[in-house]
């Protein structure tokens, strides 16, 4: 159990980021046990062509067979725009003694692929790290992003709506707040306690965790969550009744959301549907207003998502609460 202590101070600075190097990391636990996450089998289909050219040895040597891996692949993210190269760069500069604690607190004892110098170690990682990027991931990041940054929008409503209690109580099955202390149940059967002490706790959202994760050590307080939205991710589009759906909402707006499976900023969507940009926002808003769309800020531009609620009228069923 790990339970992170929130003097009132603390809860003002509780906040939200995400970290492409945490999906990386975390992806490697499907890889290996690909049963365990079901969600996330038509992404290990699809990148398995790619996946076989990959550095093996060093991706398994990150992580056990508890799926444990160490915290230099977790970092707190600065802000919900993280980008990966920067990451990448506070990894290869890594110092040596934190790069063999990280890991002697996941194996044990250092793997053998690393044996040697801990620089040579951490240039073969950040490069094995950016190719599975480039072969895995970058294909599929835009649409992946913006379902972590749905999360983060929904969450804001939430303490919006019911407040942090309630919110933090909504994260997982395995997390509790009652207050004062959040408890994480963790497999790690280690008792912890942490205070915050000004220091803020960071929540981040993730598709490759089917319950609440932490940090191994007592690094910056963080808890890594499963993210909402992610089991329509790769589901194929399906509409039940087309005409059914375009009388209700009428061609284009049907139209509209039958094509955010995938996330897209009203600028490209007026282009592919030749409505002007004014109209095509208005179509968007009133879909959204409605619950059939999630919107989410990126970068300079706002992308579109079809909610749960949106792909059940498409698909003519009813959504899971």
């Amino acid at each position: 159990m790990l339970r992170y202590v929130l003097e009132e101070q603390d809860v003002a600075a509780v906040r939200f980021g995400i970290s492409p190097l945490c999906e990386l990391g975390l992806s490697l636990r499907a890889i290996r046990e690909p049963s365990r996450y079901p969600l996330q089998l038509p992404w290990l289909a699809r990148t398995e062509v790619a996946r076989a050219g990959l550095d093996h040895d060093v991706l398994a040597a990150l992580i056990d067979e508890r799926l444990w891996t160490p915290d230099f692949l977790n970092p707190r993210p600065a802000s919900p725009l993280t980008r990966l190269d920067d990451e990448l760069a506070r990894l290869a500069a890594t110092p040596p003694a934190d790069f063999r604690r990280d890991l002697l607190a996941v194996h044990g004892r250092m793997p053998d692929v690393f044996a040697g110098s801990e620089r040579h170690a951490l240039r073969r990682i950040v490069r094995a790290l950016e190719e599975l990027w480039e072969a895995c991931f970058a294909p599929y990041w835009p649409r992946m992003r913006a379902v972590l940054e749905a999360d983060v929008v929904h969450r804001g409503r939430q303490i919006a709506q019911g407040g942090l209690g309630a919110m933090l109580n909504g994260l997982s099955a395995t997390i509790d707040y009652d207050g004062d202390i959040l408890s994480v149940r963790l497999k790690d059967p280690t008792d912890r306690t942490q205070r915050i002490d000004g220091t803020g706790l960071t929540l981040v959202p993730t598709m490759f965790t089917r319950r609440a994760s932490a940090p191994v050590g007592l690094g910056p307080p963080m808890v890594m969550y499963p993210a909402r939205g992610q089991g329509a991710l790769w589901e194929a589009e399906r509409v039940a009744n087309p005409a059914a759906v375009a009388g209700i909402l009428g061609e284009t707006r049907a139209s509209l959301l039958a094509a955010l499976g995938d996330p897209a900023s009203s600028t490209e969507l007026g282009v592919r549907f030749g409505v002007t940009p004014s109209a095509v926002n208005q179509h968007l808003r009133a879909l959204r207003d409605a619950g059939l769309l999630v919107s989410t800020r990126y970068g300079r531009s706002v992308l579109y998502l079809r909610s749960e609620l949106g792909s059940a009228l498409l698909g003519g069923s009813t959504p899971t609460a």
